[in-house]
């Protein structure tokens, strides 16, 4: 069905492309043809995309840090008649990119906001990973620094639901021993690097033979990845908690034997379960 813009304010969130400039939608194209104004991450790279599609628009920047200065002259606009794009560099707005507070600020003064949907990185890459995704948990980007990385892991290594995460190419190693170390080199896991663009991979291997496989060329620690994790196996966290496991059998064992039996019992890395159970010694 033809997308028809009113006469009234409306913002358009409009999906593009994650790399293949032929992915986006005949419907995206109508509406960036057709709105007063486009809200675009990084407007150089907007201006790349409106000029391969023969459009020349009026074009605002909106990031992490001026959507908060810039939303309430936004809402003027919409709220004055004027429609509006909103885009991120690539993929679906607002997942892991800015746009929230206009959104929510728009929809909270009966503005009309329009999905128009498209790419997205983790629907991508969930449908080629080949692990469960009838239930997944999407937590973007881990924490930069490595006490709060380990920190957010530990509290996911029980969820049963496959997890995506985003990641950059600097961080992207150490994020992937992490992961091994604490979910366990086992887990099953899908790395997928550039998706859609000249240079895409889409590799799997458990989480321990994902390090080695990084660690093995540098051109496949470059772009952009999405990491894909099968959740934590049923018998895993059916049983006792893996602290309750440890503290049963710190009342029997050294930390070291204590935390090698905990591991097996519960699979939380033995490196994990060591420090947790120095940790409860002290204590």
């Amino acid at each position: 069905m033809e997308t028809v813009l009113t006469s009234e304010g409306c913002l358009y969130v409009v999906a593009t492309p994650l790399g293949n400039l032929g992915d986006i939608s005949a419907r995206a194209i109508e509406v960036l043809t057709h709105v007063d104004l486009v809200l675009a991450e990084d407007t150089r790279h907007t201006g790349a995309l409106l000029t391969h599609l023969g459009l020349k628009k009026r074009m605002l920047s909106l990031h992490a840090h001026n959507e908060s200065d810039r939303t309430e002259q936004l809402l003027a606009r919409l709220l004055a008649g004027s429609s509006v794009a909103l885009v991120s560099d690539a993929g679906t707005p607002l997942i892991s990119d800015p746009g929230f507070p206009l959104v929510r600020e728009a929809r909270h003064r009966g503005v009309t906001v329009t999905p128009i949907p498209g790419p997205s990185a983790v629907t991508a890459a969930l449908s080629v990973a080949g692990i469960p995704c009838d239930r997944f948990a999407f937590e973007g980007f881990l924490p930069a620094k490595p006490a709060a990385r380990k920190n957010r892991l530990q509290a996911l290594s029980q969820e049963q639901r496959t997890l995506v995460f985003y990641e950059s190419p600097h961080r992207i190693e150490q994020t992937v021993s992490d992961l091994a170390e604490i979910f366990g080199p086992q887990r099953e896991a899908v790395l997928l690097r550039e998706l859609t663009k000249q240079f895409e991979q889409v590799h799997a291997e458990p989480l321990g033979q994902l390090t080695q496989w990084l660690a093995q060329d540098r051109n496949r620690r470059r772009g952009e990845f999405v990491i894909v994790v099968a959740g934590a196996p049923r018998s895993q966290t059916s049983g006792a908690p893996a602290e309750r496991v440890l503290a049963i059998l710190l009342e029997y064992l050294s930390v070291k034997d204590a935390a090698a039996a905990a591991a097996r019992i519960t699979g939380v890395s033995r490196k994990t379960l060591y420090q947790l159970a120095l940790g409860m010694k002290e204590q």
